[in-house]
C-alpha cells in the first residue's frame, strides 16, 4: 500500500468525539492502569458500568430532588468511563473473550432501558410497592407536568423514542463510522461486519459450549441485518467495488478510496451527535429542568431528523461513486 493510503491509516480521529478525546478517553485510561494494578478483568468493570447506570437511572426517578438528580447525573458520567477504559484495559492485557464482547454490546442498551423506564415510572400513576413510593417521591411544585397527567401515554412516547428513535439512530451511526474507517484503515482497523458471514458463523456454534456468546451473535445478527437492510446504495457500492477491483478495502484505488473520505469525513459529525455524549447531555439538561419527559421529544424531533440527514447524505454518496466506477 503506498504512502498515501498509509497517511489515510493514521486518520484514526475522523471518527473521534472531542469530548471523548480531552475527557472520557485519558479518565479511562486512569481507571484502566488503576485496574490493571489490581489485576482486574475487563469483563468485571464492563459489569460495573452496568451496575452504575442503573442506579444513575433510578436516581432519576425521584421527582423535584436535585441532590438525586447530580447524583444520577454524576453516576451515569462514571458508568461512560468505566465503558472506556473496560475496552483499554483489555487492549492493554491482552484479555479480550467472547463474553466481554457481548457484554459490552449489551451494556448501553441495559442502562437506557433502566433510564427509560424509571422516567416513565416517575412520570406515570403507578405506585412503588411497599411503601416505597412515599419514601422516593417528593412534593413538586411543577407536578402537573411531571406527574399522573400523563397516564400510560408516557410509555408509548418512550417507546416511539427509544425503538423508533435512540436504537435506530445509535444503529445507523455506529454503522456509518464502521464503514468510514474501513476505507480508510481497512478490515483490520474497523469492525465492519457482514451479515451473511455472521449467519454462517451462527450456524456452527452450539448452545451448549457457548451460551453466552451464541445468544448475543443471535441479537447482533439482526442488528447487522438491520443496519445493511436501511444502507441499500452502501450495499450496492461495496459490491461493485468487489466486482471491479476485488475483495477487501486494500484493493480499492487510493483516488476513489480519498474521495469516498472526502465525502464521509463531514458526517462524522451527525454520528458523534446520535452517540452517547450528545444524548447523555440531552439527557442531563432535561432533568436539571425537571422535565424529564423533554428528553423523549428531543429524541424525537431533534435526533431523528438529524439521523434522516446524514443518511440521506450518506447514500447519495454512495450513489454518486458507484455511477462514477461504472
Amino acid at each position: 500500500m503506498s504512502d498515501k493510503v498509509s497517511n489515510l491509516n493514521g486518520k484514526s480521529q475522523d471518527t473521534e468525539e472531542w469530548f471523548d478525546l480531552v475527557f472520557t478517553r485519558p479518565l479511562g485510561q486512569m481507571w484502566a492502569n488503576f485496574f490493571n494494578k489490581f489485576d482486574i478483568h475487563p469483563n468485571v468493570v464492563t459489569i460495573l458500568g452496568i451496575i452504575l447506570g442503573v442506579i444513575a437511572a433510578v436516581c432519576y426517578y425521584f421527582e423535584n430532588n436535585y441532590p438525586m438528580t447530580i447524583l444520577g447525573i454524576f453516576l451515569l458520567v462514571w458508568a461512560n468511563l468505566y465503558d472506556s477504559a473496560d475496552g483499554q484495559l483489555a487492549r492493554m492485557t491482552g484479555k479480550k473473550s467472547a463474553l466481554g464482547r457481548a457484554l459490552d454490546g449489551a451494556s448501553a442498551d441495559i442502562i437506557f432501558f433502566a433510564v427509560y423506564f424509571f422516567i416513565c415510572l416517575r412520570l406515570s400513576p403507578q405506585k412503588l410497592p411497599f411503601g416505597l413510593d412515599e419514601v422516593m417521591r417528593s412534593e413538586n411544585p411543577i407536578r402537573h407536568l411531571t406527574d399522573g397527567t400523563f397516564g400510560y401515554w408516557i410509555w408509548m412516547l418512550a417507546a416511539l423514542s427509544g425503538f423508533g428513535g435512540h436504537s435506530r439512530q445509535c444503529q445507523l451511526a455506529d454503522y456509518y463510522r464502521q464503514v468510514h474507517l474501513w476505507f480508510i484503515k481497512g478490515e483490520e482497523g474497523s469492525e465492519l461486519d457482514n451479515y451473511a458471514a455472521l449467519k454462517q458463523q451462527f450456524a456452527t456454534m452450539k448452545w451448549s459450549d457457548s451460551f453466552v456468546m451464541k445468544l448475543y451473535m443471535f441479537f447482533y445478527i439482526r442488528y447487522t441485518h438491520s443496519q445493511e437492510s436501511r444502507t441499500p446504495q452502501f450495499q450496492a457500492f461495496k459490491n461493485t467495488l468487489t466486482e471491479k477491483f476485488g475483495a477487501g478495502s486494500a484493493a480499492i484505488p487510493e483516488d476513489l478510496r480519498t474521495e469516498f473520505r472526502a465525502g464521509s469525513l463531514p458526517l462524522m459529525k451527525y454520528t458523534n451527535i446520535l452517540t452517547f455524549n450528545c444524548r447523555a447531555f440531552a439527557l442531563y439538561f432535561s432533568l436539571l429542568l425537571m422535565l424529564p419527559w423533554l428528553y423523549f421529544i428531543i429524541e424525537i424531533f431533534l435526533f431523528t431528523p438529524i439521523c434522516w440527514q446524514m443518511q440521506w447524505r450518506h447514500e447519495a454518496l454512495c450513489r454518486r461513486l458507484r455511477s462514477k466506477i461504472n
